[in-house]
């Protein structure tokens, strides 16, 4: 009989501390939505006291998201723990996630904190969060360089505090596999009351090694699994959660074990995160990659001619991808066109969603001869992720060349009045986006800048991300056109009214009341108090 594994998903909470990501609340419900669809057991969905967006994206997918726990974190603090709750408990199987460090250098350096105030904190704040939701999970941060028989009396003693789920952090990805797997083994035998709390594991990606880990933790009794959609998270990232769970699906011979994971919907939830990050995936990523089950060795090819098992140990149809593509152009019709939408996995689309895709399908197949999968995809993208309009290009004129400077008009609409504005720049791109600048009135900086083209050949669609920030406000904005200056105006319009709408979203009296009565010193005297160091310093 296979045993049971409980996928915890932390995309929006560790995936989200990845340099440069920024989600805000509607974007965090649309990701939280399609995890819940892909059969996710638990969603962290942030960190409630970190900040105002944390918050309101915590409590909106507490609020609407019912087939998973939603889970926050909150560090060993009753004011981390009340705003946990506070986003939490409009869920419908809420959980709060609490830690304190528990390693030597940890607790010296950052906590200043001697052992026993650690154990007497964890268990406190244990039982103070047992109080108000009825499921917690304990973490001991940098549980894999702690001492083995600190960790052990740590353990017993938060379970009998109230926590059902106690996870062990490899926070600095330092373990290797056989080193977690028998610290597994260890705990299970070292700890007198393990029976009673559900074992789980979060590995972080440093040395490249947070999937075998975690596969690792999984042989040796972990049955609950932390990870990310494409490895996101804090500096290498974390496991990623489609290759922890195909693997444990392909190798089910080995683990002997499930998940509740529909695994054909990996690759639509895989590229929804990537769209709404920013973050590409490379090419020869496991599972999702844009190589995962592409052959060009001839005799690759000859041995997937006769039969695919030769090279393939999990079909593409498996993941969610197709392995032949019904091409569309522009004397295809609607129903062609929706049929197709259902067959890549976008089910749940509106109504104006789906027409405003497939008139910009229409636009697109008037310039190219042949509509991939790819393009449709990028399509669909573009459209989901538009914020509210602020402002909406109307039109763009570059003029630029060797030998001369690149100059471009803009023209702009904002609410009733039309701007128009012309700029120099060191080309076509950036004095595109200093006319825009000039057109909306803000200085904006530009942090990021990248395009890839969505499909091969002259006419293939750029797709354009941008990061930009203006007064610590940072935003992504995405673009796509056959021309890459149009993809790179739109991307950078995208992001200003992405930016827009967060300057609109009014803190809530709660968030008020939360963020006055922080207390910033429940580390003990002599702590170094800065709010942003020590949000930082998470699992």
């Amino acid at each position: 009989m296979s045993k049971k594994i409980y996928i915890f998903d932390t995309t929006l909470r560790d995936g989200e501390q990845s340099p440069g990501i920024s989600l805000n609340a509607n974007e965090k419900l649309k990701i939280a939505t399609q995890l819940s669809e892909l059969g996710v057991d638990i969603i962290e969905a942030g960190f409630p006291i970190a900040s105002n967006g944390d918050f309101e994206g915590v409590r909106l997918i507490a609020k609407n998201v019912r087939n998973s726990t939603i889970a926050a974190l909150a560090r060993a603090s009753k004011n981390d723990i009340d705003g946990a709750w506070e986003a939490l408990k409009y869920a419908e199987r809420p959980r709060i996630h609490a830690f304190i460090a528990t390693s030597d250098i940890h607790m010296k350096y950052k906590l200043k904190m001697s052992s026993e105030e650690v154990l007497g904190k964890a268990v406190e704040m244990v039982a103070y969060a047992r109080g108000l939701c009825p499921e917690v999970e304990f973490s001991p941060e940098d549980a894999t360089r702690t001492n083995p028989e600190f960790l052990y009396r740590v353990i017993e003693s938060v379970i009998d505090a109230g926590a059902r789920v106690v996870n062990i952090p490899d926070t600095v990805g330092y373990s290797t596999p056989s080193e977690i797997g028998a610290l597994i083994r260890n705990i299970r035998n070292n700890v007198s009351n393990i029976d009673r709390a559900t074992i789980s594991v979060h590995c972080h990606n440093d040395l490249g090694m947070a999937v075998a880990n975690s596969l690792s933790a999984v042989e040796n009794g972990a049955e609950q699994v932390e990870c990310t959609i494409n490895g996101l998270g804090e500096r290498a990232g974390n496991a990623a959660l489609e290759e922890v769970v195909m693997a444990l699906k392909t190798r089910n011979d080995y683990y002997s074990t499930s998940t509740r994971i529909v695994t054909e919907k990996l690759y639509r939830t895989s590229s929804m995160v990537s769209f709404s990050t920013g973050v590409h995936i490379q090419p020869n990523k496991a599972i999702v990659g844009a190589n995962a089950f592409a052959h060009e060795s001839g005799i690759h090819q000859h041995g997937m001619m006769s039969n695919s098992k030769t090279y393939e140990i999990m079909t593409p149809e498996s993941v969610g991808l197709k392995q032949s593509q019904m091409v569309l152009g522009k004397h295809s019709g609607r129903h062609a066109f929706e049929e197709k939408l259902k067959e890549m996995g976008y089910c749940n689309l509106e109504q104006d969603e789906i027409n405003e895709a497939f008139q910009m399908f229409k636009d697109l197949a008037d310039k190219k001869k042949y509509i991939m999968d790819r393009d449709i995809e990028a399509l669909v993208t573009q459209g989901s992720n538009k914020a509210p309009e602020t402002y909406k290009l109307e039109h763009f004129q570059t003029s630029s060349g060797s030998g001369i400077t690149s100059t471009s008009t803009v023209k702009i609409s904002c609410k009733d009045c039309i701007r128009e504005e012309a700029a120099c720049g060191d080309g076509p791109v950036d004095a595109t986006f200093k006319a825009i600048d000039r057109s909306v009135g803000m200085r904006i900086k530009l942090d990021e800048y990248s395009i890839k083209a969505s499909t091969g050949g002259k006419d293939a669609l750029g797709e354009v991300t941008v990061r930009i920030s203006k007064d610590n406000l940072k935003s992504v904005g995405y673009g796509v056109s056959t021309d890459i200056i149009e993809a790179s105006a739109k991307a950078y319009v995208n992001a200003i009214n992405n930016m827009e709408s967060r300057l609109r979203e009014p803190d809530t009296e709660e968030i008020k009341v939360l963020k006055l009565a922080k207390d910033k010193n429940y580390f003990g005297a002599g702590v170094e108090d800065d709010w942003e160091f020590e949000a930082s310093n998470l699992i």
